[in-house]
């Protein structure tokens, strides 16, 4: 049928990039589901022979298509050019591994184009630069950021860096996305969205796992109320081995670096704000990690957070797992329940007399685990700025997250129940661009903290028009 050769003619071209070819990363990044494991050369020749002799209708034999290839993913890449489209021009910061699964989708998504990388070791934005075709390379960030020809900005640089790098951009015009975190403190988050806000760019945060086909399935069930209203949400996440010691340390603890993303997927999945959250951590793992302070003495850690409605969430976290990347969610409702399971590199089972299960192991590897999910958030990026439509994982977004964090550290810190309100409370804005941590009994007199983050920021761009069509539909009418 017609979808089914729209992906097939993908495939060829798919097969056809030399970069693909030589890229067993890359390739999963871009095929159809069940071609995400077919690395071998043989194999890839193989796939390329029965593309052309379909696409050229060659009836040599027959392929009835499945309902995994027909199915059309974000991965597919099967594009059509909106003509009437503006172009895009998009520049990199940071070509290490996250910045190069970024800039591979960015190079296919339609009406957008990339025109600059940087990286502070120049070899590597070269590379990158020569394997997508893009025009220039360098070492320096700014040169990305005050770039005439760019549009928009992506930031996959060190989390120390993301804060000045965001306000740069703004500072400069530059639409933003940037890799979780958008701050590594609450002060400079809030100054970093208000930046982007003021100037009337969009800002975007990389928060990956709602794009992921599993989470989103969840979501789905979820709004269209296939389990009834949700009364409870269990997450887990589990690394298949620690990470070195000197990662875990400054690096924020083990809420803020690593169990943010089941924290933002809890809010994502209950649809509203939280109320407060409990959370325990110990060492379990790596004792080396125990003379860290805080939470960056954790290697495993659990969350109870209350969400309105009586809604809780559970979740777990914990820096090794002997059986590869454990990744799940569950959801129960009021008449049913919805589970996601790992994902494996493949669908075979063994059955033996001692043993019957999946043939191979969990993947092993974030990127290997989400390639999909990092894919699929670059491109809807892609569209809001060709079609000037909202952005999907907002700079509010990222701050919630954050929130949720840092009042998990407190928690476990203070071994107590803590409401997300205290968090935000600890907030003084002398004004937008201009923020900082405050004890309560420091405050200004007559001041009076925020309860509610978005009373943090000033209106994005994005609602700043929404509001603006209301008042003309009023106007109107």
């Amino acid at each position: 049928d017609e979808q089914f050769q729209l992906d097939t003619l993908n495939l060829v071209n798919c097969i056809c990039s030399s970069s693909l070819l030589a890229s067993p990363v890359l390739l999963p990044a871009i095929f159809p589901s069940q071609f995400l494991h077919c690395t071998s050369f043989d194999m890839k020749l193989t796939i390329f022979a029965a593309a052309v002799v379909l696409i050229t209708n060659v009836q040599a034999f027959t392929m009835a298509p499945s309902s995994g290839f027909a199915q059309r993913t974000a991965l597919s890449m099967v594009v059509e050019e909106n003509t009437g489209a503006k172009e895009i021009r998009v520049g990199v910061i940071g070509c290490g591994r996250i910045g190069i699964v970024h800039l591979g989708a960015i190079t296919k998504a339609p009406n957008v184009k990339a025109v600059i990388v940087s990286n502070p070791t120049v070899s590597k934005a070269e590379a990158a630069a020569e394997q997508y075709g893009v025009p220039k390379f360098t070492a320096d960030a700014m040169d990305v950021i005050t770039d005439p020809e760019v549009d928009a900005v992506w930031i996959c640089s060190p989390s120390s860096f993301h804060a000045e790098q965001i306000k740069a951009c703004a500072a400069n015009g530059k639409h933003v996305f940037c890799e979780k975190p958008l701050a590594t403190d609450l002060a400079a988050t809030v100054e970093a969205i208000n930046a982007c806000n003021e100037a009337g760019v969009k800002l975007m945060t990389g928060l990956q796992r709602r794009f992921d086909p599993n989470f989103k399935r969840v979501k789905t069930a979820i709004l269209d109320k296939e389990v009834g209203e949700t009364v409870m949400i269990k997450l887990c996440s589990r690394d298949p081995s620690p990470p070195p010691f000197e990662y875990v340390k400054g690096g924020g603890g083990i809420f803020a670096d690593m169990a943010v993303h089941d924290l933002d997927m809890s809010r994502f999945l209950a649809g509203s704000d939280p109320i407060d959250i409990l959370a325990v951590g110990s060492c379990h793992i790596d004792k080396s990690i125990e003379v860290l302070e805080g939470s960056e003495a954790f290697d495993t850690a659990t969350c109870i957070v209350r969400f309105p409605g009586g809604v809780q969430a559970m979740i777990d976290v914990c820096r090794q797992s002997s059986y590869g990347y454990d990744q799940r969610a569950e959801v129960l409702g009021t008449s049913g329940m919805i589970a996601t399971d790992n994902v494996y590199p493949n669908t075979a089972k063994i059955y033996r007399e001692s043993f019957t299960g999946n043939a191979d192991m969990p993947y092993d590897f974030f990127l290997s685990r989400y390639i999909e999910a990092y894919v699929s958030e670059t491109v809807a990026f892609c569209e809001s700025l060709v079609n000037d439509t909202p952005v999907p994982c907002t700079g509010q977004d990222g701050l919630a997250a954050l929130i949720m964090a840092l009042a998990a550290d407190k928690s476990a810190a203070e071994n107590r129940w803590v409401s997300f309100k205290e968090v935000v409370a600890s907030v003084y804005c002398a004004d937008p661009l201009n923020c900082e941590i405050l004890p309560m009994d420091v405050f200004p007199e007559g001041f009076q903290p925020a309860e509610d983050p978005r009373s943090l920021l000033v209106d994005d761009v994005d609602t700043v028009k929404e509001k603006e069509s209301l008042i003309q539909k009023a106007v109107s009418a």
